[in-house]
């Protein structure tokens, strides 16, 4: 890995740790990381998870019914708060309720 990549590489984690996206790990398997010029001339990281999908116990559970969905939403006032920048790693779901007198 090129010097800029590292440095790259320890900023990203860095930052995603102090935020609380990622955390350490002890486990044995890992994924390799790669790094794509964007236009810009920045660097974007991509991780390859292929071989680590082959070895991953896949869950097996039904995608819930629409209807099921918005009958739990029913009332509620605000939904989600999303940081554009980093939503694609977590979204805080936020329900309000009314309150009735």
């Amino acid at each position: 890995m090129a010097l800029a990549e590292l440095k790259e590489l320890k900023e990203l984690l860095k930052d995603l740790l102090d935020k609380g996206f990622i955390k350490p790990s002890i486990s044995p398997l890992s994924a390799p990381v790669l790094f794509m010029k964007k236009k810009d001339s920045s660097l974007r990281m991509c991780n390859d998870y292929r071989q680590l999908n082959k070895v991953t116990i896949k869950n097996n559970y039904p995608i819930p019914k629409i209807d099921d969905l918005f009958y739990l939403i029913q009332g509620a006032s605000h939904f989600s708060k999303i940081d554009l920048k980093s939503g694609y790693h977590q979204c805080t779901r936020v329900v309000l309720r009314k309150m009735s007198p």
